[in-house]
């Protein structure tokens, strides 16, 4: 299937690790054009490394995401390096553990900004550029807290919720414009970090980031043209949320 990406440029953030990595990866294999950033500049030269031995073009941006002056900055240097901007694909680490009474106000403002408030600057500093030429697409990376909440992941529980009832409406503002907006909702994956940490030694279902990746591509496609305010699960089976 030929997704239409030959060309499209793509910003994908915190994408020199995990998840993010394997989407910048997949549209870069596309042929996109990818702008991808990072706080680690080991981590990210590294995949930008990667992504130019393929033959695609990217920039790399030592930013962090979380920073309100970020999103309007990463626009801005997408449109300077390649004349255009297609795809965003916001993204954070995910926020640490605790239960829903036992996190304090200064943790749950930390989640909502890494994981509420860093997609909602990306997505409205990029839908003008995307509303003016009719094309866009938007695939924020999630989890599946979402749809099915862990007891013991009580901020993201949260501030992943809300990312997902603000892109439901901002789906529903966008529609019939040539925006798409949407969110993938990844389970348990073999990222490195996730393999140090030895969570993918037991029985649950374990995904290959790389699969996720074409996951977040085809949803940035031509083909997906009609998929618009939807949560795709990506977790191999393991929730049981209908």
């Amino acid at each position: 299937m030929d997704l239409g990406l030959d060309g499209r440029v793509a910003i994908v953030a915190a994408s020199s690790k995990g998840l993010g990595r394997a989407s910048a990866l997949a549209l870069a294999a596309e042929g996109a054009r990818v702008v991808i950033t990072g706080r680690s500049p080991e981590s990210l030269a590294a995949t930008e490394a990667e992504i130019a031995a393929t033959g695609a073009e990217v920039l790399a941006l030592r930013v962090d995401v979380t920073d309100p002056e970020v999103p309007e900055r990463l626009v801005t240097a997408a449109i300077d390096r390649f004349g255009r901007l297609d795809i965003v694909v916001p993204n954070a680490g995910g926020p640490p553990h605790g239960r829903a009474l036992d996190v304090d106000d200064a943790a749950l403002t930390q989640a909502l900004e890494a994981n509420l408030l860093a997609s909602v600057r990306l997505v409205r500093a990029a839908v003008p550029v995307f509303t003016a030429a009719g094309w866009g697409r938007v695939c924020c990376i999630s989890s599946y807290t979402i749809t099915q909440a862990a007891p013991l992941l009580a901020l993201s529980n949260t501030a992943r919720s809300a990312l997902w009832a603000w892109v439901k409406t901002a789906a529903n503002d966008l529609a019939g414009s040539g925006v798409t907006v949407n969110v993938v909702c990844p389970g348990l994956h073999a990222t490195d970090r996730m393999i140090e940490l030895g969570a993918t030694g037991g029985t649950r279902p374990v995904g290959d980031p790389e699969d996720f990746g074409r996951v977040v591509a085809f949803l940035c496609s031509g083909p997906a043209r009609f998929v618009n305010g939807a949560a795709l699960v990506v977790d191999g089976g393991e929730t049981l949320a209908l």
